[in-house]
């Protein structure tokens, strides 16, 4: 059973005409008793009687008849829904975004991407960065936004911008003055970073592994909004993604470029490879890009 044959049924059955039918489905009237035709034998019985002068329906095609209805409507709409996603005017994303980018720079993406699609919805997870990444490979969300990873397997990477990291301060601090600050003085001072697992204090340990300088962690924390508040509190100094700033501003402390050595590091949007996003994901990668990048 196919669309075509619900239809030329139910145009039958509705005008009890096979003329009128036909005209209505723009077909032949032998086309159209073909299909009535193929219809039948598909299920198996008559769904019309006919005589030169009469159409009748059968018990089974009265049965038919409500059905064929419903399945016309479902088909149709569903037609619609998909032509409206298509068309952008219909649909749902879902982001994941490491806290410290969707608290700052993200809405104001997500304002531009709704200006130009209104009836799309989007939803934010602000997880990790290393969770960003397994949930965009798990197919949990389509797009992810994290520093880059250093193994990306099958994953796609779109830079956006580097961002450098900074030292945060309590206000009075005696570094305060200073318009840059060298790991080795800030490193007098008790340190506070993130838990592990974390990219962040990853980033950090590697960099001054490197650099041959040994880091003391006095406390650490989940989030780094609490790192931020920590510090404002005056319980010792941090080292964050700029992305941080104007949190930390907002808490209280004091910002500083931290040097020698510096740490960057790539933020972008990881994801599938382009052909595999629907339309409404790829529309906001192309919003994202042309937004910061």
């Amino acid at each position: 059973m196919n669309v075509k044959q619900v239809k030329a049924f139910l145009a039958v059955a509705e005008s009890m005409s096979f003329a009128s039918a036909a005209t209505q489905l723009h077909l032949s009237q032998p086309a159209l008793s073909l299909s009535i035709k193929s219809l039948e034998d598909n299920l198996g019985g008559k769904l019309l009687t006919r005589t030169t002068r009469h159409i009748a329906l059968t018990p089974e095609g009265e049965a038919l008849v409500p059905l064929a209805r419903r399945l016309l409507a479902q088909w149709e709409n569903a037609e619609d829904e998909m032509k409206q996603r298509f068309a952008l005017q219909l649909g749902k994303i879902t982001i994941a975004s490491m806290p410290s980018f969707a608290a700052s720079l993200l809405p104001k993406a997500i304002r531009n991407y709704h200006a130009s699609y209104p009836n799309i919805q989007v939803a934010i997870d602000d997880v990790l960065s290393d969770i960003v990444v397994e949930m965009v490979r798990n197919n949990q969300v389509e797009l992810g936004i994290s520093f880059e990873p250093s193994n990306l397997v099958d994953l796609s990477f779109h830079p956006l911008y580097e961002d450098r990291f900074i030292a945060i301060l309590p206000r009075d601090h005696p570094l305060e003055t200073q318009e840059t600050i060298a790991w080795q003085a800030l490193l007098e001072y008790d340190f506070i970073t993130l838990q592990r697992p974390s990219s962040v204090r990853t980033m950090i340990e590697n960099t001054l592994q490197e650099a041959g300088i040994e880091l003391n962690v006095a406390f650490d924390a989940h989030q780094l909004a609490t790192v931020g508040r920590m510090v404002s509190e005056g319980m010792g100094v941090a080292v964050v993604p700029a992305l941080c700033r104007q949190q930390a501003i907002e808490q209280g402390a004091i910002c500083r470029p931290v040097i020698e050595p510096e740490i960057r590091r790539r933020v972008g949007v990881i994801c599938q490879p382009r052909s595999n996003l629907s339309i409404a994901a790829a529309a906001m990668l192309d919003v994202l890009i042309n937004t910061y990048a």
